[in-house]
């Protein structure tokens, strides 16, 4: 318990920004322990409680400080201030709680009564603080090509189902089986926060009767984002491999039905383009194809409203020569390409999309097709597709 600790309720002083009346209601549940500690609650006697001797508990937890008491201190001391407080009352009267806070509330204030009177709803609140307050690195997975992106919220039975067996496949992780998931949709996609914990640490501590150690489970959150539009799944767990395979067959069963929905292959790349320009449309050394043309890019800047730009012309890298100008470099999510074959006389079109998505016109043209990207250094070698969960391509969420 020597890693649990409080930013806000550090001091006689800051607890004495919540009301009295307030306080007591939130910690009064756990009056036993505090009298194991040496304050009795009822000692008070009207006189206003013992700051200094609460603060000294609350400073010091134990290993019988009651789990309960970690929660409500926890989130109550990570959602008291300003900005969360906003959040809050916004929130309560959307969800028709009411609060008992007067006109001048304390940020605590606030974040006491949500706790006491909505918990499920200060959970739901702090994860989405936490949400917007990070950048983080993303690894993408697409969809099939064809299928569809389009999302259909999953109803409260289905997320329960959906927790229980990650919780299942956690605790085989050896990261216990108390795990939570909580769903925000935003104008830039649908966004899932994962708290869950990570394996244990132990660590050495200095109590009233020496050195000891403490052995404790840290609380970790992952994120996840759904993009209906690029029917891409992008996934931020820290980088561990066996987490973000979790996470692709998991929501793939919880948005699609389909474990499989969100393949890793990592096949493709689109850096060729922004790397060598127009020498990488070169294809005199594969037969079958005359030349090649790029027509589309879309890139994505992402930003809190996803933005993606579209760069569109009959011969991209010839309107970009004529400014004077290159790729930008950005990233590519989509390249499509006019393709003349020998055989034909009219060219058709290719549309590559990273990590694994080819489309053709004709299913006939895959494989010349895919000599040439084999050979101008936009299919990844075998290394680079099994590592891609090792370097995932980073964006700013």
């Amino acid at each position: 318990m020597a890693t649990f600790t409080l930013r806000h309720f550090s001091s006689a002083e800051s607890l004495q920004a919540v009301q009295a009346k307030y306080l007591m209601d939130l910690l009064d549940k756990q009056a036993a322990y505090f009298a194991t500690r040496g304050v009795d609650f009822g000692s008070f006697n009207g006189h206003g409680p013992d700051y200094e001797a609460i603060a000294a508990v609350l400073m010091t937890p134990d290993e019988q400080t009651p789990s309960e008491l970690i929660d409500d201190l926890y989130y109550v001391d990570e959602m008291a201030t300003a900005d969360a407080m906003d959040g809050l009352l916004e929130a309560a009267a959307a969800a028709g709680v009411k609060l008992d806070v007067g006109d001048e509330p304390t940020p605590a204030d606030v974040a006491v009564q949500v706790r006491l009177r909505a918990p499920a709803l200060l959970e739901q609140k702090h994860a989405e603080h936490f949400l917007l307050q990070r950048r983080r690195t993303f690894e993408y997975f697409q969809s099939p090509d064809g299928v569809d992106t389009k999302y259909r919220a999953p109803g409260a039975k289905k997320l329960r189902a959906c927790e229980d067996a990650l919780g299942i496949r956690l605790e085989a992780m050896k990261r216990g089986r108390t795990c939570k998931l909580f769903v925000f949709p935003r104008p830039d996609g649908i966004w899932f926060l994962v708290r869950r914990g990570d394996p244990f640490k132990r660590e050495g501590s200095i109590e009233k009767t020496g050195m000891t150690s403490v052995y404790y489970r840290p609380e970790k959150y992952d994120v996840l984002k759904y993009d209906q539009g690029l029917g891409e799944l992008s996934v931020n767990a820290e980088g561990n491999k066996k987490l973000v395979a979790l996470y692709r067959e998991l929501f793939g069963e919880l948005l699609f039905g389909d474990p499989k929905r969100f393949p890793n292959t990592a096949k493709y790349t689109l850096a060729p383009l922004q790397d060598d320009g127009a020498a990488a449309l070169i294809c005199s050394d594969v037969e079958g194809i005359d030349t090649i043309t790029l027509k589309e890019v879309q890139i994505l800047w992402g930003g809190p409203q996803g933005e993606i730009e579209i760069r569109r012309a009959k011969d991209l890298f010839e309107a970009l020569k004529g400014r004077k100008k290159e790729l930008p470099k950005g990233r590519l999510v989509k390249a499509s390409f006019l393709v003349k074959f020998t055989d034909a006389k009219t060219p058709r079109t290719v549309t590559i999309r990273p990590q694994n998505i080819a489309s053709y016109t004709r299913d006939s043209d895959a494989s010349v097709v895919e000599a040439w990207l084999t050979a101008r250094g936009f299919v990844k070698s075998a290394p680079e597709a099994q590592d891609a969960d090792l370097a995932p391509a980073a964006a700013v969420a």
